[in-house]
């Protein structure tokens, strides 16, 4: 009878508490690891703090859904040019050298931000904080892995994908709110988001990780990817991530018009309530499934992005706002599950001194569909209608969501092996 073995894909999630050793040697303290992942939380509330505030600029400034769709885009030029290189100087320079930089970055683009008064001020803002975020959705990540060590990968996907979802929700709903309660509607929000990045910086600065000690391989800039033997995980992440954050990067771009052409309001906290509940949805799918097996996840996640975009073509030929607001949290919940179970399979597969690569590379392939389609969804609404947009655009994803699922499918079948 040949011996069973737990392959990744089907990994228990069961996690033991307490204190396991560090990358130094040491044991570090749970609290470390949620300590650790607050960076990742800081800096993804930035990515989408715009979001509510794109109707102000758009009546002081003056510029059309495609223009917006721009702006929002070079967000993910900025993410994936970072991506190309800080995976791998995190993982031959250590964690700290990449995301101070990062955070700098980040309080940069706050305050072009708050002073933007033209699309070009936008667009450098937003190609910042791109910049950021690609830095720490490689380095961050792979941070609080280390800060987790190997007892803890499981946790440690948790925590850092939750962190970034639910630092992407908050960003909009803090916007919304302080742009409606307070003065200074485009300039309140990024003074909060300073004051947060300085605590990241100060975190960053008492992580307990240490520089890597393995010799530098390679080129230092490359598309980043994973080690041989590891390729499976990545696609089968992938498979499912990039349908699931494309649809949310569809609601963060053109909810608050869709939004205004359901319900005739332009008020920020809505829009920025939406987004958030979206993301909280992405952050409670992901405590909820976190037991369950890997192959499970994906495969829900599929399931539901493909719901959420049904949901979505729903909601633009009713004019419903519930219907919407369905599709957006299943968007966050699709993306929620795809995110946990690719980075899950990764922190399983690859070793520490690839980990940070092997994240760019999950993003990449992530961020990619999530910057073409929604600006082209944006052009094609401003030509045909938002209605035929949105549901050109909801029937495209639905079709990559089942895609993704079915992948998923195949390869259970493939590396599940006997018990």
């Amino acid at each position: 009878m040949p011996e069973s073995r737990t392959t990744p894909m089907e990994a228990p999630g069961r996690q033991r508490s307490g204190g396991k050793a560090g990358p130094d040697g040491s044991t570090t303290p749970t609290w470390w690891v949620w300590l650790a992942a607050w960076p990742v939380t800081a800096v993804f509330i930035l990515s989408n703090a715009a979001t509510p505030l794109y109707v102000l600029w758009q009546r002081d400034i003056g510029f059309s859904k495609g223009t917006l769709t721009v702006v929002f885009a070079f967000y993910i030029v900025g993410l994936l040019g970072s991506l190309l290189v800080s995976g791998v100087v995190s993982d031959r320079l250590g964690r700290k050298p990449v995301l101070l930089p990062a955070l700098g970055l980040a309080l940069a683009a706050c305050l072009v931000f708050a002073t933007a008064s033209s699309v070009a001020a936008l667009i450098v803002a937003r190609l910042c904080t791109g910049v950021a975020v690609g830095a720490v959705v490689s380095a961050g990540m792979a941070a609080v892995t280390d800060v987790a060590g190997p007892g803890r990968r499981r946790l440690a996907a948790l925590l850092a994908s939750c962190a970034m979802v639910f630092g992407a929700g908050l960003g909009p709903l803090l916007a919304g709110v302080l742009s409606e309660t307070l003065p200074a509607p485009t300039v309140t929000v990024f003074a909060v988001e300073a004051a947060l990045l300085v605590t990241a910086v100060l975190a960053v600065l008492r992580m307990p990780v240490r520089r890597p000690t393995a010799p530098a391989r390679g080129t230092w800039m490359r598309v980043p990817g994973v080690p041989r033997g590891s390729g499976l995980q990545l696609a089968l992440g992938i498979a499912v991530f990039a349908p699931g954050i494309t649809a949310t990067s569809f609601v963060l771009s053109l909810g608050p018009s869709l939004l205004s052409g359901l319900l005739g309001t332009t008020s920020r906290a809505v829009a920025g309530a939406m987004a958030f509940a979206m993301f909280l949805a992405a952050t409670g799918v992901q405590f909820a499934v976190r037991r369950l097996r890997l192959g499970t996840i994906l495969v829900a996640g599929a399931v539901t992005t493909g719901l959420g975009m049904v949901a979505l073509i729903a909601a633009v030929h009713m004019a419903s706002v519930p219907v919407l607001v369905a599709s957006a949290l299943l968007a966050g919940a699709g993306q929620g599950m795809g995110q946990l179970g690719g980075l899950s399979l990764l922190n399983a597969a690859v070793p520490p001194q690839r980990l940070a690569e092997a994240n760019a590379a999950l993003n990449v392939g992530g961020y990619l569909p999530a910057g073409l389609l929604p600006v082209s969804a944006g052009y094609l609404s401003d030509a045909v209608g938002l209605t035929t947009g949105a549901t050109v655009f909801a029937t495209a994803l639905l079709s990559l969501a089942v895609v993704g699922g079915l992948v998923v499918v195949a390869a259970r079948r493939r590396v599940t092996e006997p018990a």
